[in-house]
């Protein structure tokens, strides 16, 4: 009997990779976010426990912390 030639069948297996150019823009808007917030704690004029700096500029930052996990996990 003859025998068959076993050669692996060369395949186009691409690999998908983890994460998407929509996946890229979103953590580059979350680091600008947090960017963001952290401009909004800094200042030279103001009061050390403006509202601005002890408030809104933290939870900014939060935020974007938050959008940025939202970034890496979405499919």
């Amino acid at each position: 009997m003859a025998e068959k030639n076993t050669a692996p069948v060369k395949q186009d297996n691409k690999q998908e990779l983890v994460f998407t150019k929509k996946n890229y823009q979103l953590l580059l808007i979350s680091i600008g976010i947090v960017v963001l917030g952290f401009l909004l704690m800094m200042g030279a004029d103001g009061d050390i426990y403006d509202t601005r700096r002890t408030l809104i500029a933290p939870l900014v930052v939060l935020f974007g912390f938050g959008f940025g996990i939202y970034a890496i996990l979405k499919k």
